[in-house]
């Protein structure tokens, strides 16, 4: 039901390289039987090459080596026409098999990056504002764009290329037992010498590839902040600084990438100089085996041949190695994302739809009557309704970001309903903090918020933000247009009742002037508006919300002061009767609030009315006649 606000998952090496294949091929899974399809064109496109080969030995032994020095008169071409034809079938169906099955995984591997994509967002959206403020855009950003696209290419090419090699390897190898044991012991002995060489440098690449993933994530999450700060950059002259820092961590990552690829790339030459060793030598055994008439021409060619495909599909593996592994710990980070504890949620008091009989009493309703109510389940049974007034009471409240460092101390204090409470004090006071307690961003640890008289952790989290509104200091605005962006504080709402808003945030003058009025389309955060209209936009977001409570972060701090002047009465009009939260660094803006607090050091000092704490000339005082700056 809805509220007062609106309507109601390049590398590191992978930790666990069974658990993680496990979980991805959860995911393929569900395409379980476009799998059994690929599963069987694979096989039939492998088990084609198999076959194939092995014709090369009734094809020589049967039909060529009979044909050698007659005469083409007395020739019979028929058994070698009829086995050439044999053998083109069989590849024609392996060359089908292999396009059927990669236009399969092709919508496999979209169907299953588009799950996984989506539980990676919808894990994102449930994680807590503390996880957003330890990881950075970049970092968080990258398993969207590097690590997908990496487990992108694994599940399209790599899945289908392991089992196809892997079929291969054992049809092959089988093969090689029934025509010659003896050389097939040579091909062991190799195999454990490929191994050997895959395990050591393909070690050594994992581990560079590792300081590769690190620096890719450094360097996107620089990239990122140098975009979002380049005024800033450009104001303070420091693009020849900010080169300079790119420049090393663009180096460190050229040095991690060099390495990591050096390692990588010298594993296909040496596998294929060692299979080049191998052919020869076995070609060189053969050839006496031949000679000493213990094995037929037509057998050692055959064989010849499953040598080559015998090493082919390992040489692959090995090219593939890094890609493989680079897939499975992209998807570890990814999937790091999606296990990540979500925010918790122990709340059980809900907000209700009421109406209020004759007695007072209240009834919830499923229509939406404007009057709502905290429902409050009881260990007996028993359920109670308390109407929303917006009454918020702190209760020495301490709480740390970092839990051997307090940012608030024994605070105390209380809004009744209807009431606006200024907050001033220095940057770092913990004039935010305390509004990121009443939404429960953050809980505490030690001391209790009531609201409405209900410990807040008793509350839900969605319905407890439903009845609150706030306007921040740093506007975001989304790409849509200025209507939708008004309307995002209350889904439901009518064109109406969102130029009402506006009109009520003195927006409404600015976006009849726009292009399109409401129906302008705002791109890249609100770029094409001024600070002070994307805050207006922000103030009638709220405006639109009708919440009993409203926090104001700094919210006139982007509007200078005519505009200021003009918006007053709106916001005065858009306080009325709520409770208002505000945080302002300019003293003219909380002068007709009923009560001021007066932080420092995580503790409130001072608290009164303008006029009382001007009279205690204290450090409100200090602050307001200019003897003290707020910074």
């Amino acid at each position: 039901m809805p509220g007062p606000g609106g309507k109601p998952h390049n590398f590191q090496k992978p930790k666990s390289v069974g658990k993680t294949l496990k979980r991805i091929f959860g995911y393929m899974l569900e395409k379980k039987w476009m799998l059994i399809l690929v599963a069987f064109f694979v096989i039939i496109s492998a088990g084609a090459g198999v076959v194939g080969t092995y014709f090369l030995k009734p094809i020589i032994n049967d039909c060529i080596i009979p044909l050698i020095g007659k005469s083409p008169q007395d020739a019979d071409f028929g058994p070698f026409i009829q086995m050439i034809l044999i053998i083109c079938a069989v590849y024609l169906v392996g060359a089908l098999s292999s396009y059927l099955y990669s236009r399969i995984m092709i919508k496999i591997s979209h169907g299953t990056l588009n799950a996984i994509r989506k539980d990676l967002f919808e894990s994102m959206q449930d994680l807590p504002i503390k996880y957003f403020d330890t990881h950075t855009h970049g970092e968080l950003m990258s398993r969207y764009t590097n690590d997908v696209d990496t487990l992108r290419e694994a599940i399209s090419n790599g899945v289908t290329q392991l089992i196809t090699s892997a079929i291969t390897v054992a049809g092959t190898f089988i093969m090689m037992l029934v025509l010659s044991p003896i050389l097939t012991l040579l091909i062991i002995v190799m195999l454990f010498v490929m191994f050997a060489i895959i395990k050591t440098i393909g070690g050594k690449s994992a581990a560079n590839f590792k300081k590769q993933q690190k620096a890719v994530g450094e360097i996107n999450g620089y990239i990122e902040e140098m975009i979002e700060g380049q005024k800033v950059v450009k104001v303070f002259c420091h693009e020849d600084e900010s080169k300079i820092k790119f420049a090393q961590l663009n180096e460190n990552m050229r040095q991690a990438a060099t390495n990591a690829n050096t390692y990588a790339s010298v594993i296909m030459p040496i596998m294929g100089n060692i299979s080049y060793f191998n052919y020869a030598l076995t070609a060189a055994i053969g050839a006496m085996m031949v000679i000493a008439g213990r094995m037929d021409i037509g057998t050692i060619a055959s064989f010849l041949q499953y040598t080559r495909s015998f090493s082919q599909p390992i040489t692959q593996i090995s090219q593939q190695f890094n890609s493989i592994l680079a897939a499975l710990a992209g998807a570890e980070r990814i999937f790091e994302i999606i296990d990540e504890k979500p925010e918790q949620d122990e709340g059980y008091v809900t907000l209700v739809n009421v109406i209020k009989n004759k007695d007072g009493t209240l009834t919830e309703t499923e229509e939406l009557t404007g009057l709502w109510a905290w429902k409050h389940p009881h260990h007996d049974g028993s359920l109670t309704y308390t109407e929303l007034t917006g009454d918020v009471r702190f209760e020495d409240v301490n709480f740390g970001y970092d839990e051997k460092k307090l940012v608030l101390r024994n605070v105390s204090l209380f809004a009744k309903p209807g009431q606006k409470i200024a907050f001033v004090g220095s940057t770092g006071a913990g004039k935010t903090t305390i509004t990121n307690l009443i939404n429960r961003f953050y809980d505490v640890p030690d001391g209790k918020i009531r609201y409405d008289g209900i410990n807040i952790n008793k509350i839900k989290k969605d319905d407890l933000r439903r009845s609150l509104a706030m306007v921040l200091q740093d506007t975001h605005l989304f790409t849509g247009t200025v209507r939708e962006n008004i309307r995002y504080g209350r889904l439901d709402a009518t064109d109406d009742e969102v130029i009402a808003a506006a009109n009520l945030a003195n927006a409404h003058s600015f976006i009849r002037h726009l292009p399109q009025g409401y129906d302008t389309m705002l791109v890249s955060d609100g770029s094409n508006l001024s600070q002070g209209q994307r805050q207006l936009i922000a103030i009638a977001r709220a405006a639109i919300a009708n919440p009993p409570v409203l926090i104001l972060d700094e919210a006139t701090s982007s509007i200078d002061t005519r505009t200021e002047a003009l918006i007053e009465k709106g916001m005065d009009e858009l306080m009325k009767g709520r409770t208002v939260f505000v945080i302002a660094h300019r003293l003219s803006t909380v002068r007709n609030a009923n009560a001021i607090m007066v932080l420092e050091n995580g503790e409130v000092i001072e608290r009164g009315n303008h006029d009382e704490l001007i009279a205690q000339r204290g450090k409100y005082y200090q602050l307001y006649t200019g003897q003290f700056e707020l910074s």
